[in-house]
């Protein structure tokens, strides 16, 4: 590793850090939606199967592609498959690529999104979240179709990511994440008590936890599948990149479980800040996409009317945790793109980082107008938001994902994954076969099933 290259400064800070590139909106807007579409505490279960069959190898398989080759994800994954000088080895040398694009493409629309939650912040404080539920989706069809608002606040939150980024590994990613996501739990919790302490909330206890498996069907445990995969942030690059960062006394297998712990525990978390209030006010809890922007607002409304202030509380800590959780997802995001500018172009941290934002909030800008009333910004019947979002994470994520385990299943010699694994025979690795079987078998087939149900082929 060069002299110029920094790696984390603590255990905790890899875990907070690489957690919060894992948590996101993912975990507290998707995790509650799809939860109350597949019944509840049955999806839940099958969900944390999944992640011990898919989420955990293949975070497993990053971890070991990642610090192996201690650079960014394209120099990592060269030099991973350089002891085969051969034509296939030099195609799947390119695989660090995908997650280069793909951070780019995702950070895209993602700051899209992640801007309308500062949006919503600042609703909340001027208290414009207010009036009837046709008010409130009123409301978000004009600010996000809107020509300017969005682009602003996609412009700060990248310039937030950015102002971390150009702090370095310890000094930005890591002070940040040791910052932020303490605060994200703790606002969760107040938000969770919040919750379950509304009449009827019982109800909503109870359905989260309850299962229901006559719900179950094949849908479900393809759900279960698919949100395990993208909740990890499987195929970005990001957990690629963070390991490169780790030590060489990081326990890979100890650190994946650990962070899909508070992955998954922050996810059940969410829903039992949303399901209590949507039961207390009649609220299905199957609402879809639009919860968070649309159905949540009206929620804590209803929920608090006797207290008006506490709603309105509520309401701005809750867009508060959003934002927290966007922003450690974007800086992983950043952090890909910056260590690949950094050192493949041998620039300044500083110019490789201000590359990437200024990339990013041009993608971000042509997102967010293809919202709006801009037909040059549809491409077959679909927006340019709507094609990032299918090309990231229809395509490329799976397939990275995909070469990614049969890279280290198949390809890469078995002594460098063993040696990775066991941190050079100085861990007993009693799991290893378990995982080489996972990462041959179990992961490329379930990642090949998910690549065909997000294409609707199954």
């Amino acid at each position: 590793m060069s002299e110029e290259r920094a790696n984390f400064g603590s255990k905790i800070g890899i875990i907070l850090a690489t957690a919060g590139s894992a948590v996101g909106l993912g975990n507290v807007w998707r995790f509650p939606y799809m939860t109350g579409q597949n019944g509840g505490a049955a999806f839940i279960l099958i969900y944390v199967a999944c992640v011990l069959l898919l989420g955990i190898p293949c975070m497993v398989s990053e971890f070991i592609i990642g610090r192996h080759g201690a650079a960014n994800t394209v120099r990592a994954y060269e030099k991973i498959v350089s002891s085969r000088r051969t034509r296939l080895s030099r195609l799947l040398s390119k695989v660090g690529y995908l997650g280069v694009l793909t951070g780019f493409l995702i950070s895209g629309y993602y700051a899209v999104v992640s801007g309308w939650c500062l949006q919503y912040i600042y609703a909340s404080l001027m208290g414009e979240l207010k009036g009837d539920p046709t008010y409130i989706a009123s409301y978000f069809e004009q600010f996000s179709q809107d020509p300017l608002r969005p682009l602003f606040w996609t412009a700060v939150i990248l310039l937030i990511s950015h102002f971390i980024i150009i702090h370095g590994i310890r000094g930005g990613i890591e002070r940040a994440s040791k910052m932020m996501m303490p605060t994200l739990f703790v606002l969760l919790i107040i938000i969770v008590v919040a919750s379950c302490l509304l009449p009827g909330a019982g109800k909503g206890i109870n359905f989260l936890f309850k299962p229901d498996f006559s719900k179950v069907d094949s849908s479900v445990f393809l759900g279960a599948l698919g949100q395990s995969f993208y909740s990890l942030s499987i195929g970005m690059g990001c957990i690629c990149t963070y390991a490169s960062y780790f030590s060489r006394q990081t326990n890979l297998l100890r650190s994946a479980v650990e962070i899909s712990l508070v992955d998954t525990f922050i996810a059940v978390l969410a829903g039992l800040m949303i399901f209590p209030a949507a039961f207390s006010v009649g609220v299905q809890p199957d609402s879809g996409p639009s919860l968070i922007f649309i159905t949540l607002p009206n929620m804590f409304q209803q929920a608090f009317t006797s207290v008006p202030v506490v709603g309105y509380i509520v309401s701005l800590l809750f867009y508060t945790l959003l934002s927290l959780a966007a922003i450690t997802s974007l800086i992983s995001l950043h952090e890909v793109n910056t260590a690949f500018f950094t050192e493949e172009f041998k620039t300044s941290r500083k110019w490789g980082s201000t590359l990437v934002t200024v990339i990013c909030i041009v993608f971000g800008i042509f997102c967010s107008l293809s919202l709006g009333k801009t037909e040059w910004l549809h491409i077959a019947g679909k927006s340019l938001f709507d094609w990032f979002d299918f090309i990231s994470g229809q395509l490329l994520l799976p397939i990275g994902g995909l070469l990614t385990c049969l890279l280290l299943g198949w390809y890469v010699p078995r002594q460098i994954v063993r040696d990775e694994f066991t941190n050079w025979g100085t861990l007993r690795g009693r799991l290893f076969h378990v995982y080489l079987f996972a990462v041959r078998f179990i992961c490329p087939i379930a990642i090949v099933v998910i690549f065909l149900d997000q294409l609707n082929v199954i």
